[in-house]
């Protein structure tokens, strides 16, 4: 913590961020159990994130406007940066993430996101040529144990069904970590708040688009638990927790908001438990204990 930059918080003020902080990583997490409640309704990947975008739609453009409305125009260069953000970042990243649900348990698929940041640190490394410490591979290692232990337990019960949706899910945390690159320079200069709702809007725009390309709209009618499953998933597992991390990021820093996120693997492991009725194994929660270990030590200072 650079104390020296920015005078101490209170500490009422901390805790405060500090609770928002994992709120909001509490909350992001939950929109696995959610999708796994609506998949028990015979509906695929494509219908669920576009009932998802439809209820989280018109306060991310609600935003959109009204930034358009007080900040300066967009340089096209942006344009085609936010587009290609809103592409990768959320719309190929939801969609593998929910598609890759339909065959693994949410705390494999929530251990399997949660490497992100390594995905971040290897790809600065493989592109950007950035160096990797020794700290920093001995964080990789813990991590990807962590991750291999479960897999392996996982893969004895459900066999190819969990390769691929691991696969569909690394895929999706490899796309959100490519997001979090291009993303780096254009929050300085554009701000979290302006960026994330165009971003979302694109994404938004492409999933609704996507279900009416490849489904019937007959689908658009639904059972009403459908209907509140997906408002649930579309403002308190998406609209909300992506301004409660930027809420708690301006009071206790990205670093320590990052840190508290890290309950988000935690929290779904025992929320499929409690909801869902899967079992919290040893070896689960081992494999958890090791991803922890090496994100916490991966977000340490040098």
């Amino acid at each position: 913590m650079d104390n020296s930059a920015t005078p101490p918080l209170p500490r009422s003020a901390y805790l405060g961020g500090l609770a928002i902080a994992i709120g909001g990583a509490i909350l992001f997490s939950t929109k696995a159990v959610v999708a796994k409640l609506m998949y028990r309704y015979q509906l695929d990947a494509v219908t669920v994130i576009a009932f998802r975008m439809l209820f989280s739609l018109p306060v991310f453009a609600a935003i959109a406007v009204w930034k358009m409305r007080t900040d300066a125009p967009l340089s096209k260069a942006d344009r085609w940066r936010i587009a290609a953000m809103g592409l990768v970042g959320y719309y190929l990243s939801s969609f593998l993430d929910f598609l890759g649900l339909q065959y693994i348990s949410v705390g494999l698929e929530r251990l399997i996101l949660f490497l992100t940041p390594t995905f971040v640190l290897l790809i600065s490394t493989l592109f950007l040529k950035h160096h990797i410490s020794r700290r920093q591979w001995l964080a990789l290692a813990i991590s990807y144990a962590g991750i291999v232990l479960v897999f392996l337990h996982d893969l004895k019960g459900g066999g190819a069904d969990v390769a691929l949706g691991s696969t569909l899910v690394l895929g999706s945390a490899m796309a959100y970590a490519a997001y979090l690159l291009l993303s780096g320079e254009m929050v300085q200069r554009l701000g979290s708040l302006r960026l994330v709702s165009y971003a979302m809007c694109v994404s938004s725009v492409a999933c609704i688009g996507q279900f009416f390309i490849l489904r019937p709209a007959q689908l658009l009618v639904q059972p009403l638990p459908v209907y509140g499953l997906s408002l649930v998933n579309g403002i308190f597992c998406t609209v909300m927790p992506v301004f409660m991390t930027m809420m708690a990021v301006q009071r206790i820093g990205a670093g320590t908001a990052s840190q508290a996120g890290m309950i988000g693997p935690v929290s779904t492991l025992f929320l499929g438990a409690l909801v869902l009725s899967e079992p919290v194994t040893n070896w689960q929660l081992a494999g958890t204990g090791l991803v922890l270990a090496g994100i916490y030590l991966l977000s340490q200072k040098k």
